[in-house]
């Protein structure tokens, strides 16, 4: 693909991200008729192609690429005694105080400590209330009768089903030591503050793999599952200069956590967390043992039938806050061509064509004359290779603009000289270069552009 300089992510705020995921099909407020529910997105036409592509991004990267880790789908609900051993009944809490003037709520550690020493509103000025717990996990009833005997929790994480299963994968798939399961599933939490459009929400969907490995060599695999996850995105096509990793100190550390890295990107709204490499030693295996009374342990056959309980690194990203990321990292406003006092500028999604909601759009230069009919035929020989799109509405001009907010990398073009020799014009988002070629070539052309590609 042909190459060109672009702005350093010109222009990119969150309200220009809402406004744009809004317009163009990638992500809705949930329940907008009724007002909106809070904490809860819809993702349109444009966003569900972009979250599965993410999704099957990183199961590739994670089963396909490594032969040592396979894949589940644990259920959404699970026997209530997992949240107990997991110490989610007991510490998944945020600290949550009122103001008793604005009614606005807050998490008592996002105030700052002289104001919550004070009991004072950072909003307002009001009087805040006491410090409380408050449980992020969803509780809801299963069975006939709702008098407690049912109660069962919506999950807030993917990694226990991983856990109870793992004795299963082991025993069914052979597995041996290291290796890996993963998954991506919906998880749920009742967040006391959503904010940030789909940064923070009750509902959301996780990405997580749990490697198992020897205790003794939890460090070296954690190093190197910090190398795998930072080269990650390095294939996602993200700017590097943009992320960074953030170590947990002693005070940050979770009940389960030897050590634990964040890996941040730089947000509108400033650095936030993308996702976690955590050790979490032999913790989980061992609650879990403890409390279902089953053995756990590992018989080693490659080391005289040693048993012991498996240590864990885990790599945790959020999928619907990495859609996030990549659509800020791809936004970019460009000056196109001076025009006087008023200047051209284009809004453009930069995405990694592997990304992209649309690979390839054709377009007809004229609704007329067979070649509306002509665009067609080449779409459809192009259907089972990449995610087309079909665009005949308006002038060529004003869809080249429609494609590049979307992201759509490729555009073919069909004009009266197709009919004549078969070549069609290739328009390439971010240079805006165009080049012909005979329609029998594009397949060949796009394949290796995409395989090429480089963000400048």
């Amino acid at each position: 693909m042909p190459e060109t300089s672009v702005t350093e992510n010109s222009g990119v705020t969150m309200e220009k991200i809402v406004s744009l995921a809004k317009r163009r099909g990638f992500v809705f407020q949930s329940s907008e008729i009724y007002g909106g529910q809070s904490g809860a997105w819809d993702y349109g036409p444009m966003g569900v192609e972009l979250k599965n592509r993410i999704a099957r991004f990183w199961w590739k990267e994670m089963t396909q690429l490594h032969d040592d880790i396979v894949g589940l789908d644990a259920a959404i609900l699970m026997h209530p005694r997992t949240w107990e051993a997991s110490g989610h009944v007991e510490n998944f809490t945020d600290p949550l105080v009122d103001c008793k003037k604005c009614k606005q709520r807050f998490r008592a550690d996002m105030v700052p400590e002289d104001k919550l020493a004070r009991k004072e509103c950072p909003e307002c000025g009001g009087e805040l209330t006491d410090t409380r717990k408050f449980n992020l996990m969803f509780k809801t009833n299963i069975g006939p009768v709702d008098d407690g005997s049912g109660l069962i929790y919506l999950r807030p994480e993917t990694a226990q089903g991983i856990y109870i299963n793992y004795k299963n994968i082991v025993q069914s798939n052979r597995m041996k030591i290291p290796f890996g399961i993963a998954q991506v599933g919906k998880a749920f939490r009742n967040e006391i503050v959503t904010k940030n459009f789909i940064f923070r929400t009750c509902e959301f969907e996780q990405m997580e793999m749990q490697y198992f490995v020897r205790p003794g060599d939890d460090e070296k695999y954690f190093e190197y599952w910090r190398d795998q996850r930072w080269k990650y995105y390095e294939k996602l096509g993200v700017r590097m200069d943009k992320i960074r990793w953030h170590r947990h100190g002693p005070g940050e550390l979770a009940h389960y956590a030897k050590d634990a890295y964040d890996i941040e990107y730089e947000f509108p709204m400033g650095w936030k967390e993308l996702e976690g490499v955590h050790n979490r030693s032999d913790f989980d295996l061992k609650r879990h043992q403890e409390f279902s009374g089953k053995d756990l342990q590992y018989i080693d056959q490659d080391n005289n039938n040693e048993r012991y309980i498996p240590f864990i690194v885990e790599t945790s990203a959020g999928l619907t806050r990495q859609l996030l990321m990549i659509l800020c990292d791809a936004y970019d406003e460009q000056k196109v061509a001076d025009k006087g006092n008023d200047d051209d500028w284009r809004t453009v999604m930069r995405f990694h064509p592997n990304l992209a909601p649309v690979t390839v759009a054709v377009l007809p230069l004229m609704k007329k004359d067979g070649l509306a009919e002509l665009a067609q035929d080449i779409r459809q020989g192009l259907k089972e290779e990449f995610a087309t799109d079909y665009d005949q509405s308006g002038a060529i001009g004003r869809r080249y603009r429609r494609h590049d907010e979307v992201g759509t990398p490729f555009c073919v073009t069909v004009d009266y000289q197709s009919k004549e020799d078969g070549t069609v014009t290739v328009r390439f988002r971010d240079s805006m270069e165009q080049v012909r070629i005979h329609r029998g070539e594009l397949e060949a052309m796009l394949k290796k552009a995409i395989k090429d590609y480089r963000r400048v």
